[in-house]
């Protein structure tokens, strides 16, 4: 009778294991909290934005194919108010580029840095190895795709506001 107890345990430990959400950066995931500073020094909080879909956009204003990916990250933000924004996590170390790139490209969104780069505790979180890289977040907390650029992007924030 011990036996089976201890069997019928375990097996209920093992199935609902699995089925529980984690934390991480897989499709699926509850996507990681991040918790800092945008230009006026006022922590953001990424969970603050649930009930919309966000795009967490890892950028720097010395990355090329960052600020070449700006001009249609603005039209996507635009074409969905009130349903969908983005959540920018600056790699930068010097404040002044930062916010030289922020007003140049007119970026309307959400920016955040702790200007540590590599450093930041946001860079093991999210597994950061270079950027651009992004995370496209339903609006409760789960990573839906990654590193998902242009018309892909496009279609796929259509697809999920259903539009």
């Amino acid at each position: 009778m011990k036996k089976t107890l201890l069997i019928l345990a375990f097996l209920c430990c093992v199935i609902t294991s699995s089925k529980a959400q984690v934390i991480g950066t897989d499709i699926g995931d509850i996507a990681p909290e991040i918790d800092l500073p945008d230009p006026t020094g006022n922590n953001v909080v990424l969970s603050s934005l649930r009930g919309e879909l966000v795009l967490v956009d890892f950028w720097a204003s010395w990355c090329g194919p960052s600020i070449k990916e700006q001009p249609e990250l603005i039209k996507l933000y635009n074409a969905y108010p009130d349903k969908f924004t983005i959540y920018s996590v600056s790699m930068d170390t010097k404040k002044p580029l930062w916010l030289a790139a922020i007003a140049k490209q007119k970026l309307p969104w959400t920016q955040v840095s702790d200007l540590k780069y590599w450093k930041s505790p946001v860079v093991g979180d999210y597994m950061l190895q270079s950027v651009p890289l992004n995370f496209l977040i339903d609006k409760n907390g789960i990573i839906v795709a990654k590193n998902i650029h242009g018309n892909a992007l496009n279609e796929m924030v259509k697809s999920l506001l259903g539009q």
